[in-house]
């Protein structure tokens, strides 16, 4: 973990790095433990909330190395950079 905080830390300071596939790479990786529920970004502590400022960092480099895609619903037609996440059924939350 220390891994991904150093170099989300240093992709922050230097945003050249966000053209860098392992850059990339790692900024998906931390989407994808936020999707699992393995990190968050604000978590409870016995002193109060504590911002995980790495993770939030993450997920603000993570809309500029998104490429911009259609999605069409019905007659409706939107340009997003993130796809719609699927719902998990309810069975898995119980």
């Amino acid at each position: 973990m220390e891994e991904l905080i150093h170099q989300i830390n240093t992709a922050w300071e230097d945003r050249s790095l966000l053209s860098n596939n392992e850059t990339k790479e790692t900024i998906r990786q931390v989407i994808n433990l936020l999707d699992q529920g393995k990190i968050r970004v604000a978590e409870p502590t016995s002193e109060g909330w504590k911002v995980n400022d790495w993770v939030k960092k993450a997920v603000i480099m993570y809309f500029p190395i998104q490429q911009m895609s259609t999605i069409e619903m019905g007659i409706f037609e939107f340009h997003d950079k993130i796809p719609l996440k699927e719902i998990m059924p309810l069975r898995e939350f119980v």
